[in-house]
């Protein structure tokens, strides 16, 4: 279906759709259902914790024999040099044979990770970063655009003007974040040169997402203009749900929650109001709570018919 496809030749997966490495969220129960049904799954390791990289990559394993990755921030995993060098070892023991990097620059994994056979795409928000990573002997690039959920810079460019720019500079396979929830955004991304997608709200709203039922059917409610932009200091903003709390922390009447915090009183007890869990301006396109293999097939579904209908508004000789 996907023949010549370089996003499904890299991760050996059915079809081009990732599911973003999201912090708490992104482990076995939501990675292997993702991975299972034709899509690619990635494992996250933001918690720099090697026992529960361990733990959460065997249930994986255990769970499906479709392929997955991990990914590895730099930024987060450099901060402890001997947690971070025992996860990327004990990844390499276990033959992982694809990677995604992000949050810092890629140089200080690629060369050990490719020495061992493993293909590495590198997370970017910026032209300039694209570039760099490419330099650095990356595989392909997943190109985050400024609607995708999570930290962000105020100064980044959104998918559509993003995409373009990224692909005219670069050759490598680029994957698409930021607005994506089913075929027809695929498609738009295919048409700026993108070979694949990340979707991480849409995941986020799905039955195997770990996260309380409050936060998915609040994402699900979500209007167009339903996120918000957060300070997220030292010079970065947070994307996530426009709820009272959000609006608070805007106007200064509040202090803004730990990260660890929010996870624990929205991703585990469902306080919505009282919080803002990351959340992508696709949240305004999200109409119901799935299962990963109904995203899957319907996006898969949706692509085609949307690429049928471009082909037919060609001319016939």
């Amino acid at each position: 279906m996907f023949e010549g496809n370089r996003v499904v030749a890299h991760t050996r997966a059915r079809f081009p759709i990732f599911q973003s490495p999201m912090t708490w969220i992104a482990r076995a129960p939501l990675v292997s259902a993702v991975s299972a049904a034709g899509g690619f799954g990635l494992l996250e390791s933001t918690s720099r914790d090697l026992a529960m990289t361990t733990r959460e990559f065997t249930a994986i394993r255990a769970a499906t024999n479709a392929p997955f990755g991990v990914n590895l921030p730099v930024r987060y995993l450099k901060e402890d040099p001997a947690e971070e060098r025992a996860i990327i070892d004990w990844l390499l023991q276990q033959k992982i044979h694809f990677v995604t990097t992000s949050a810092g620059d890629p140089g200080r994994y690629v060369r050990i990770l490719k020495d061992a056979g493993v293909v590495v795409y590198h997370a970017t928000a910026t032209l300039y970063g694209a570039r760099k990573a490419v330099d650095a002997g990356v595989d392909g690039l997943i190109v985050e655009g400024a609607e995708a959920a999570g930290v962000r810079n105020p100064e980044e460019v959104h998918s559509f003007a993003l995409l373009q720019a990224v692909r005219e500079a670069v050759d490598v396979p680029l994957v698409a974040a930021g607005g994506v929830v089913d075929g027809r955004g695929m498609a738009a991304a295919f048409a700026l040169g993108a070979e694949g997608v990340t979707m991480g709200t849409r995941f986020v709203a799905s039955v195997e997402s770990p996260v309380h039922e409050n936060y998915k059917r609040a994402i699900v409610a979500a209007p167009s203009a339903g996120t918000a932009l957060i300070d997220n200091p030292p010079g970065a903003r947070m994307r996530g749900l426009k709820t009272p709390y959000a609006e608070a922390v805007l106007k200064g009447e509040r202090e803004q929650l730990p990260y660890k915090d929010i996870i624990d009183r929205l991703y585990v007890n469902g306080d919505v109001d009282g919080t803002s869990g990351a959340a992508g301006e696709s949240s305004g396109l999200i109409r119901e709570i799935k299962t990963a293999q109904q995203i899957i097939d319907d996006t898969i579904s949706s692509f085609w018919s949307q690429i049928d209908r471009l082909a037919a508004l060609r001319p016939r000789a």
